[in-house]
């Protein structure tokens, strides 16, 4: 199913002389809107969500007014490279085979896996915590390929199934201890259910950015630079504490604006030093 949102940003008069094409014709984005809490549908009948959100804060930010529309994942990229779309405002992670063909802005937000737990039963803090330990997974993701590297050295039993929500309610049943999932999706499960709550964070050392062409340096460094004062000026954090609630720690890159333009050690990075500034 096909979603369309048409958001008007109320920028004030200097945010509509940065670019033209901007200025004049809006901007128009997608993502996947079925990837909760960045993106779901609403009742409403539109979309909702962290990512909703941020592309609406971008175009505010701008002056500008901003059509989403929410499709297939797997239909997003190709129709990023045809020119149907200026960017992508979906959880992208950046990673060297991407950055080969695509331009990233700088990290929104870092990828990290976490644990959902049941409130009370001792939340650890690193993965030696959970040792001997029956840990569920969504079978197939890159959170069950962690484990069972890890499942002989720390003893663990892993559980697989279908989903996510699936394996977090093994947890609620007492099939398993913890379920391991990404650190959003694992942060929305409890903040809709009072009986769980959030583990150990494994940290990846990757991060979510937004994709642009290869060719589009200008906007890419435009709408990095409208990350960098969302950053600095507190909405990224207020969107975490929204729609994940979480505050974000200091150093996390939801509230650090990254050095230059992109993200470092991808193809693209731009390390010219700038100031962060909100004024657009």
């Amino acid at each position: 199913m096909k979603f369309r949102v048409l958001a008007t940003a109320l920028g004030c008069a200097a945010g509509l002389m940065t670019n033209a094409a901007i200025a004049q014709d809006g901007l128009k984005v997608a993502l996947d809107g079925t990837f909760a809490p960045h993106a779901m549908p609403s009742l409403s009948g539109g979309i909702e969500g962290f990512n909703v959100d941020l592309a609406n804060l971008v175009a505010e930010r701008l002056g500008t007014t901003i059509q989403i529309d929410a499709a297939q994942f797997a239909g997003l990229v190709p129709a990023l490279q045809a020119g149907t779309y200026d960017f992508l405002v979906a959880p992208v992670t950046v990673s060297e085979e991407r950055s080969a063909n695509m331009l990233f802005t700088e990290g929104f937000m870092d990828t990290n896996y976490a644990f959902v737990q049941l409130a009370g039963s001792g939340a650890g803090t690193t993965i030696e915590d959970y040792r001997g330990k029956t840990l569920a997974v969504n079978k197939g993701s890159n959170y069950e390929a962690y484990l069972n590297e890890k499942a002989a050295e720390l003893e663990l039993t892993v559980m697989s199934y279908g989903t996510t929500s699936d394996a977090v309610e093994a947890v609620m049943t007492g099939r398993a201890f913890a379920a391991l999932a990404g650190h959003t999706s694992a942060a929305w499960a409890v903040k809709r259910n009072p009986r769980m709550m959030l583990g150990a964070e494994i940290a990846t050392g990757l991060v979510w950015a937004f994709p642009f062409r290869k060719d589009d340096v200008e906007n890419r460094n435009r709408i990095d630079a409208v990350i960098e004062c969302l950053k600095s000026d507190g909405s990224l954090a207020a969107l975490s504490e929204k729609w994940l609630g979480v505050t974000p720690a200091a150093g996390t890159t939801i509230v650090t604006p990254t050095p230059g333009y992109g993200t470092p050690g991808s193809d693209g990075y731009d390390d010219t030093p700038h100031e962060v500034s909100c004024s657009f």
